[in-house]
């Protein structure tokens, strides 16, 4: 059946209305640039965020970056705290809390996270800051894209992607830097001397920052971000999120400034569409609250501007909650809210208590199973270890070990005392030898003792297994 064969009244869906209705393809956005208070706060923080990325991998604590995650020495230096693999719950924790913060934000005042922290808004400021800088305001960037290539329009381009590249790949070489020390990095990149995996992360960090930021921009948020999908769980009619009052602005139109709008039986939107140049999802918030609303607040400076030059009182569009413009209170701790709270502190408490019972010490045993176990000439049973002490403290120590578990159990080593620096890890053999007549089993369990000489309350003990001959009955 065709379009034209189809009765009236009778709604039929074709296979290419289908195909329109999933995908349609991208207008470029041209947002539009505003001043006022929440873009004040959205460049602070945009400079705040790349100050710190750029700059924390500088800065030194105790002759270490500050930050580094060294995965060769399986080292994570954090603000003078060296982390092992063996830490690794504590940045499980981390991740967790930041998620619940998360969470928690959002319950509150909706996507601020997306507006003002997420690396994707942060570089794509940037990215349109420099745009601008170089084609121009809105209107200017529009006139240039439609006109036919011209030798000015070939330099404008150039000189924006070049300069994209050039951060781009500035942005690659410090998300490097953070797991390479950056002052070894930067040596080694004057004279090309970059190992393979620098190089391809470095590529690729750049490549991703030009693409995501210089290109697909908005299309990273409204269909790769998956938070933006499941906000909506952790939205409520009680949380702040940015709304046009359709009650005070309806009926929208045009009008003189002098037109007392109410006798003429309008709103207070004058449809100017100054909300929808400025929004960097390219969205109508007039349209009602959206998915692709990143809650960069871009469209209620530019309202307020349009409200203060017509007179009119700001916050037609202003952040809000739905109660509170259906004239009910705002209601800010609420069970959701007091629920991720409770978490929240919870698991902070749980973190600090871990942190500070920590001992940075540990002890890993490794039996040699080239043997089950040795005999020696005297009769004694004796088993082999490899022992690993990792010295997670800031400070050098010298260590103790000991053995108990078995009757008469004695512990053989090279030195009686071993020195580990601080943050290092030191390997070395050892020795069990008991006799046989004092073993109960064929594997019988054995605990390695291991403490300071300067400080006896820093100390660790870790299980082993010493294996013996079957016991005569």
């Amino acid at each position: 059946m065709s379009k034209a064969e189809v009765p009236s009244g009778v709604s039929v869906r074709f296979a290419d209305d289908v195909e329109r209705s999933l995908y349609a393809k991208r207008e470029k956005v041209y947002p539009r640039e505003v001043h006022g208070v929440f873009a004040a706060l959205r460049v602070t923080a945009v400079a705040v965020l790349l100050g710190l990325f750029y700059g924390l991998c500088w800065l030194r604590w105790d002759g270490e970056q500050v930050l580094l995650f060294d995965l060769p020495q399986r080292k994570f230096h954090v603000f003078g705290w060296t982390l092992f693999p063996q830490d690794f719950p504590y940045l499980t924790f981390m991740l967790i809390i930041a998620a619940l913060s998360l969470f928690l934000f959002t319950a509150l005042a909706g996507r601020l996270f997306c507006g003002y922290a997420c690396p994707q808004t942060v570089w794509t400021e940037v990215f349109l800051w420099i745009e601008r800088k170089l084609e121009g305001d809105r209107q200017k960037q529009i006139k240039l894209d439609k006109s036919s290539w011209s030798r000015r329009k070939v330099f404008v381009k150039g000189a924006k992607h070049a300069t994209w590249i050039v951060f781009s790949l500035w942005t690659g070489f410090t998300f490097v830097g953070y797991f390479t020390p950056i002052t070894e990095l930067g040596a080694r990149l004057v004279v090309f001397d970059l190992g393979p995996w620098e190089t391809f992360w470095g590529f690729f960090y750049g490549f991703a920052t030009y693409g995501n930021a210089g290109w697909m921009r908005e299309q990273v948020c409204i269909y790769m971000c998956p938070y933006a999908r499941f906000q909506s769980a952790m939205f409520d009619q009680d949380t702040l999120v940015i709304s046009y009052d359709k009650a005070r602005g309806e009926p929208r139109g045009s009008r003189k400034k002098t037109l007392d709008h109410r006798t003429a039986g309008l709103g207070d939107c004058i449809d100017c569409t100054i909300c929808v140049q400025v929004c960097p999802t390219g969205i109508d918030i007039r349209e009602g609250l959206q998915y692709q609303c990143i809650a960069c607040a871009a469209c209620v400076d530019a309202c307020d501007q349009v409200m203060e030059r017509m007179n009119y009182p700001k916050g037609l569009i202003r952040y809000t909650t739905e109660n509170a413009v259906a004239g009910a209170p705002i209601r800010v701790f609420r069970l959701r809210v007091i629920f991720y709270g409770l978490i929240l502190f919870g698991l902070a408490v749980a973190l600090g208590v871990s942190v500070g019972l920590r001992t940075p010490l540990a002890l890993d045993v490794i039996r040699d199973r080239n043997a089950l176990y040795r005999e020696t000439s005297q009769g004694l049973v004796e088993n082999v270890y490899t022992l690993k002490i990792i010295n997670m403290d800031d400070a050098s120590h010298r260590f103790r070990l000991s053995a108990r578990g078995i009757d008469g159990v004695e512990l053989l080593m090279e030195d009686a005392t071993i020195e580990v620096g601080a943050g290092d890890v030191r390997s070395f053999p050892a020795r069990l030898r008991a006799d046989p007549h004092k073993l109960q089993k064929p594997s019988n369990q054995v605990v390695f003792a291991l403490m300071t000489t300067d400080n006896p309350s820093l100390k660790i003990e870790t299980e082993g297994r010493f294996l013996g001959p079957v016991p005569a009955r």
